[in-house]
């Protein structure tokens, strides 16, 4: 029950901002959700950032974090790569932030077709070129070089429209290559436990919210937790009808959801003082 709920774990591109700009009602939301003990963190898909860029961005939003309340694909694919490839070589398809990010783990970087690459790692990368897409599809033709993405999300929400994602930069490749990668960030269950680890919070007191059907909405069912789909951005209404995923609530906007979370704790506590 939404009344229950005290650890939310939001998705960002399309749910709570798009670009630099705060949806109206994310603010109120993150910070009533502070003033009843409760505890916000972040599951996004997007690999262009690191935790620390995003606490750097929050920041200039007036939102105070710690790196620990975001749960990036690049982090995840960070220690993931660590536990498999730790001392491999890693081609990688990505920006300069999730270069650095893998590096700081520890793991070895290139940005060309050496002979002892053991891994293709792609995930959203706004600095794509043709000279990256030359080299990894040389790579993903060589037998015995595995294949890691970030995320599976085809297209990702800006101020007009979309622009391709990981999954529609993996899509291409697929087109090209016949290879398919393992994908470690959202819908994978690991993510949420990541985040629910930290506060021992038992599973009807958390909340996945997102506006992606196979990747938000399908982390909380895979992980076992209530979820709530917003229509700002991927999704629409008349996509429930055909997803297996199906979220537990449905709002226009966060906005909405932050009302309904209000008013459900007020009819259940009595005014909150």
């Amino acid at each position: 029950m939404l009344k229950e709920k005290k650890y939310f774990l939001f998705d960002i591109d399309g749910t709570i901002a798009i670009d630099d700009i705060l949806y109206e009602g994310s603010r109120e939301l993150l910070a009533y959700i502070d003033s009843i003990g409760g505890r916000s963190f972040y599951i996004t898909n997007n690999s262009t950032k690191s935790r620390k860029d995003y606490v750097y961005k929050f920041k200039k939003w007036g939102i105070d974090t710690v790196e620990a309340q975001f749960m990036t694909a690049s982090y995840a694919a960070c220690r993931y790569l660590k536990k498999y490839y730790s001392g491999r070589k890693l081609f990688v398809l990505g920006t300069p932030s999730f270069e650095e990010e893998l590096r700081d783990y520890g793991l070895i970087v290139t940005k060309k077709a050496e002979k002892d690459v053991s891994c293709v790692v792609a995930g959203f990368d706004r600095t794509l070129s043709y000279e990256k897409i030359e080299a990894a599809c040389e790579l993903l033709f060589r037998p015995g070089v595995d294949y890691v993405a970030t995320n599976p999300d085809l297209r990702c929400p800006v101020s007009y429209g979309f622009v391709p994602d990981c999954g529609g930069i993996c899509g291409m490749l697929k087109s090209t290559t016949d290879r398919e990668p393992c994908y470690v960030g959202k819908p994978n269950a690991e993510i949420v436990r990541l985040c629910t680890e930290q506060v021992n919070a038992k599973k009807e007191e958390v909340l996945v919210v997102g506006d992606r059907l196979y990747t938000d909405i399908a982390c909380g069912i895979n992980a076992g937790v209530e979820t709530a789909l917003l229509y700002t951005g991927e999704a629409k209404p008349e996509d429930i009808k055909d997803t297996k995923y199906v979220p537990d609530y449905t709002y226009q906007n966060i906005l909405g959801l932050y009302e309904d979370f209000v008013r459900e704790r007020k009819i259940s506590n009595g005014p909150e003082r």
